[in-house]
């Protein structure tokens, strides 16, 4: 089958990319929205080995390809998810014998070079909650959405994806379907409940207008709340208060408040849906700098530590290990 119904070039390379993500799409079960990246990315690489008029890839060619997105000024974030897509597509290849052997066997991924996330303190999160007008339906919607997000750290396609027999307002957990389809039960608090109660009763069935839909978030015509919908919505809040906010920014704020305030880090883990523990783990190294901040800020004798003190930060690196790289 074509995979999400794309038409492909007539080209044996873009075939073997279709093949690829069909594989992710039935056998990994990944989510349309990632598989739709992963052609992204690869479809830009099959552009540049066509101009090179090479048939399949290479090692010299991966090279070449990083080489010149690094030269148009991509960032290392960017590079390093090329990177993982073109690794991934390569060991299908290997694993099909269609590519043998791998070229990207010991090829090393671009380091992110401390590229932690954009995390909001605790306070502008409470200015931001308390924006939306409680006057009007889109604005007991557009709160319920905020306060959700920041109780669960959903991502925004979870959050979108909601619909109202997802919540258990008794128990205060909610329903949701990540990666992969993959079902997992998220506390949310009091604040979110009483939220997601008044948009329900009160603002909800004003913009359904009449239309019976299962949906939680619908835009003002009674549809279903699209990405590029929120998106708007979280940026004009964000100007209010002077600030670039995007829905992952809530996301990795829960996280880092979560840290902060004493969570475990596999309990943060399980919140946030990740199947791999060292994609939560970079969220130690932000509450590591705000605890050096406020220990500085407030220890009587801190203030007079010498600054890159080779002994303290020798001490520093035995406590907390390492530093280490996102994934």
């Amino acid at each position: 089958m074509k995979a999400l119904n794309k038409d492909i070039p007539n080209d044996a390379l873009y075939k073997a990319m279709e093949d690829f993500i069909d594989y992710l799409l039935v056998e990994k079960g990944l989510a349309a929205n990632t598989a739709v990246s992963y052609r992204f990315d690869l479809y830009a690489f099959a552009d540049f080995l066509r101009k090179r008029k090479a048939q399949m890839p290479n090692k010299d060619s991966i090279i070449d390809y990083l080489y010149m997105l690094k030269k148009e000024g991509k960032s290392a974030a960017t590079l390093a998810r090329h990177m993982a897509s073109v690794k991934a597509f390569c060991h299908f290849l290997a694993q099909e014998g269609r590519l043998v052997p791998d070229p990207t066997i010991n090829l090393e991924t671009p380091k992110l070079d401390k590229l932690f996330p954009h995390v909001m303190t605790q306070e502008q999160v409470t200015s931001l909650l308390s924006l939306p007008p409680n006057g009007t339906p889109t604005g007991l919607r557009d709160r319920a959405m905020l306060e959700v997000l920041y109780a669960s750290g959903l991502r925004v396609s979870e959050l979108l994806s909601l619909r109202k027999a997802d919540i258990n307002n008794d128990l205060g957990f909610l329903r949701c379907f990540g990666k992969g389809g993959k079902e997992r039960i998220v506390p949310i608090g009091s604040k979110a409940l009483g939220a997601l109660q008044e948009y329900i009763n009160g603002g909800l069935p004003l913009l359904l207008k009449s239309k019976n839909t299962p949906q939680l978030f619908v835009n003002s015509h009674g549809a279903k709340m699209t990405r590029q919908g929120f998106w708007k919505i979280i940026k004009k809040y964000g100007n209010t208060l002077g600030l670039d906010i995007t829905p992952h920014t809530l996301r990795h704020s829960v996280a880092t408040h979560l840290l902060e305030n004493g969570a475990d880090l596999r309990v943060v883990q399980e919140i946030l849906g990740h199947e791999d523990i060292t994609t939560t783990q970079i969220y130690t190294h932000l509450t590591r700098d705000r605890l050096r901040t406020v220990y500085d800020n407030y220890h009587p004798r801190a203030k007079a530590r010498p600054k890159n003190n080779p002994l303290i930060d020798d001490a520093d690196e035995d406590i907390f290990g390492p530093e280490q790289d996102e994934n």
